[in-house]
């Protein structure tokens, strides 16, 4: 049994390698000499005759710009519905922020490298998390000094000020949400419609 799941494997391997090295337009020979791989070993490979080691995976991967699960994962499967399930998580931030990204990345780790863009898509969403994160408190943060500045700017302590505050308050954090809610739902429409999602972010944990 273990042996023929072995086999499926590498078998997957030497029909992906193809399939990955015609769809980039290179013969044998170019991807050799991309990968710095000799062309017996392209040719051993694409003949289900050997089995790679991690370091030939890695230069394979590199050669052909692809993740190196998309090479050797032969599990990997289309699974739109938790790709949506996933983005939807996302709005658990309503009830407390960070949970925004705790729980797609729980669900992240727990199908990682089993279902097909699962990774790009997790760590977009948890990457726009982080970021919508570290905007809300230095937003908040910004808001708690405004009255701090307003006393030391005009010498004097005035309600006007804590109003100033609040009247902050009042539109950022709503339209900080607001965005959130927006931006997950238009990325469950665009999984829907099966194209690729769009976060605005900064990529702390890579794209």
């Amino acid at each position: 049994m273990e042996a023929n799941k072995i086999t499926m494997k590498n078998n997957f391997l030497a029909e992906k390698l193809k399939t990955l090295r015609k769809r980039s337009g290179l013969t044998q020979e170019e991807l050799a000499e991309n990968s710095k791989l000799s062309l017996r070993t392209i040719q051993r490979l694409e003949g289900n005759e050997t089995e790679p080691t991690g370091d030939t995976l890695r230069k394979l991967a590199t050669a052909l710009k692809v993740n190196q699960d998309e090479l050797t994962d032969w599990e990997i499967i289309d699974d739109s519905s938790f790709l949506k399930t996933l983005n939807i998580s996302a709005l658990i931030f309503l009830l407390f922020p960070i949970l925004g990204i705790i729980l797609p990345a729980i669900m992240w780790f727990s199908k990682k490298n089993k279902i097909r863009n699962l990774n790009r898509v997790s760590k977009a969403i948890i990457n726009f998390e982080i970021t919508w994160n570290i905007i809300l408190f230095a937003g908040i943060i910004f808001g708690l000094f405004i009255v701090q500045y307003k006393i030391q700017t005009t010498g004097v302590i005035s309600m006007s000020h804590y109003q100033t505050r609040n009247q902050f308050f009042l539109y950022f954090i709503p339209l900080m949400y607001f965005l959130n809610i927006l931006i997950i739902l238009l990325n469950s429409f665009r999984i829907q419609k099966d194209l690729h999602v769009f976060y605005p972010k900064i990529n702390f944990i890579g794209k």
